[in-house]
């Protein structure tokens, strides 16, 4: 794989690594046990930020800014991937396809453009060495694998997508008949079937295009392409799930947010809250 020259001595320094594992523990925090010959922490702090995680390799935690099992203990009841082919369309690091192992699937894919998040995979998979295909790919890649896959789980991807429709009718386009997308997104609270686009930022966030209604969100399911759509959960983002660690080196939710009304993002928008969907191919 073709890496940024900056990134090169990174590679490098991931691809000479030949731990001793001892053991794996794959849970809310993705446990390793070597033979502690090898000190594993400057390497790892090299590759800051760790946006998700925890991970820990012997007595090393790496404390990602986002608790991510809180989101994947939501979907993983709605997971069934046992012998299929699954993808983590905006995969990060990998931790979720990390856990993603565990439920057997007969191949597993991870895109995400993100060199740096590579790297992170790349780094802990070293201790695991699980078979996952992990490629610097984005949404606009998937025409290249048309009815490929029986579940793509598409986490906080959504409102960074200018064309949130032409994302979902793409993530369709790329599920077998029958298939299944486990989704989360941000979503305004809202009655109506309307769309919300803030001005410049939201949180701090100068990606984020579209921000639907449930109600919204449901439609553009259905019009691109869904049926059968389920609300596994709707929750708002907490500094309990998502802070600033000395693994990030930068802010965190408690900065987006209005220091004064926590239920505010720092704009004087509603502070985030997400939605968690299933849906099936039509």
């Amino acid at each position: 794989m073709q890496l940024e020259p900056r990134f090169d001595a990174l590679f490098g320094a991931i691809k000479a690594l030949n731990p001793r594992v001892t053991d794996v523990e794959i849970g809310d925090i993705i446990r390793v046990q070597t033979d502690k010959a090898e000190n594993y922490e400057p390497l790892a702090k090299s590759l800051k930020p760790w946006r998700k995680g925890p991970f820990m390799i012997d007595d090393l935690l790496i404390d990602s800014e986002w608790r991510s099992y809180v989101k994947y203990n939501l979907i993983a009841p709605r997971l069934c991937l046992e012998n299929k082919s699954a993808l983590d369309l905006g995969c990060n690091n990998g931790y979720y396809l990390l856990r993603m192992y565990e439920l057997k699937p007969r191949e597993l894919f991870g895109f995400d453009p993100s060199e740096r998040f590579f790297l992170q995979f790349s780094f802990i998979n070293r201790f695991l060495n699980a078979p996952i295909d992990y490629f610097l790919k984005g949404a606009q890649n998937l025409d290249e694998f048309l009815e490929r896959f029986d579940t793509i789980v598409c986490l906080g991807v959504l409102y960074h997508r200018s064309d949130p429709i032409a994302t979902l009718r793409a993530i369709n386009g790329a599920l077998r008949k029958g298939g299944e997308l486990i989704l989360d997104t941000l979503i305004i609270e809202n009655e109506a079937s309307v769309a919300f686009t803030p001005w410049k930022r939201y949180a701090k966030m100068s990606n984020v295009w579209f921000i639907p209604s449930l109600k919204a969100l449901g439609a553009w399911l259905e019009r691109t392409g869904f049926c059968d759509i389920e609300t596994i959960a709707i929750k708002p983002t907490n500094s309990s799930e998502q802070r600033k660690t000395d693994w990030i080196d930068g802010e965190s939710l408690d900065d987006f947010l209005d220091p004064d009304d926590k239920s505010r993002a720092i704009e004087g928008y509603a502070a985030p809250v997400r939605a968690y969907l299933r849906a099936a191919k039509r």
